[in-house]
């Protein structure tokens, strides 16, 4: 269910935000339920989500690393207990170095909800005290649509000051952003320091609910669900793809930014577990197109 079971924050400075998610799905007809979550120790808290999940449903595990009262090498693990449909549990590791001289202001770039091709930026004051000499030497990320701009040092008596623009690009993908960038230093006990980037791209084209359960259904029996489709500008729905039969749709005609369409389901004379992929194609820039997933039970 876990994509990830640990997670190195590796070295991060006094007071910065460290949050990472341990996404997890439903793998399951039955509905999962998270009855509690708990850490080996006080450096991490952890949260969830969602507690309890449908088929095909997905969440998350926050851990968050306590930078702002604890200092050093800390680990935990985060124990996430499952009572529904079975009892289980699941052990996640969570580990970093928590340094006292490099801060943040603010403790990490949070960028909010943005739409999708829009770009924004945002400063951030570094700080290091102790030595006068300390520099950053480079900024690096592993995502391509983040710019980082870096002024000239002020220095003062034992304190060293930079500001620091990261800028997110139109180019950025729809989703959730989790994303860090790597301070490179002169520092030789301490080369690099992490900081954490996190926001939402708004997408242009959703459909909810993403996934949809119908449920047990009997043989013979037709079953109907409702799918919202929102877009940030109107568009039309050109049609709508499965490759189960079975399925059918009622799809409305017209350019708006809101689109109700009925799902139905006709179960056949026999028993069967149906998991589909609903694909909705729009007269959107480029074929634009969303997908959810439905899955069932015929059963009786």
């Amino acid at each position: 269910m876990f994509k990830t079971t640990s997670h190195d924050f590796r070295t991060v400075g006094r007071g910065a935000k460290c949050e990472y998610l341990f996404d997890f799905t439903n793998l399951y007809q039955e509905d999962v339920h998270i009855a509690a979550v708990r850490s080996s120790c006080g450096c991490t808290t952890p949260t969830v989500t969602q507690n309890t999940l449908k088929t095909h449903e997905t969440a998350s595990v926050v851990a968050r690393f306590n930078t702002s009262t604890f200092i050093g090498q800390k680990s935990a693990i985060v124990t996430v207990v499952i009572d529904r449909p079975y009892y289980a549990e699941v052990q996640l590791k969570v580990s970093g170095f928590i340094r006292t001289d490099v801060t943040f202001d603010p403790p990490e770039v949070a960028f909010g909800e943005i739409a999708s091709g829009a770009e924004t930026q945002q400063d951030i004051v570094i700080t290091h005290t102790g030595n006068r000499d300390w520099q950053i030497t480079d900024v690096r990320s592993f995502c391509d649509d983040l710019e980082v701009q870096l002024s000239a040092p002020q220095k003062s008596p034992g304190m060293v000051r930079y500001r620091m623009r990261v800028k997110v690009l139109g180019s950025m993908p729809e989703g959730d952003v989790h994303e860090r960038l790597t301070l490179i230093s002169n520092d030789v006990d301490f080369p690099t320091t992490e900081m954490s980037i996190n926001g939402r791209i708004r997408p242009s084209l959703s459909v909810s609910p993403s996934a949809v359960s119908f449920g047990t259904a009997e043989p013979g029996a037709t079953v109907e669900k409702r799918l919202v489709i929102r877009g940030d500008e109107p568009f039309a729905i050109k049609d709508i793809v499965c490759a189960d039969q079975r399925f059918e749709f009622t799809t409305p005609s017209g350019s708006k930014k809101l689109h109700f369409v009925t799902l139905r389901f006709n179960a056949g004379a026999n028993e069967d577990r149906v998991g589909q992929e609903i694909q909705i194609n729009t007269d959107l820039d480029g074929g634009k197109s969303v997908k959810c997933i439905v899955t069932g039970v015929v059963s009786g």
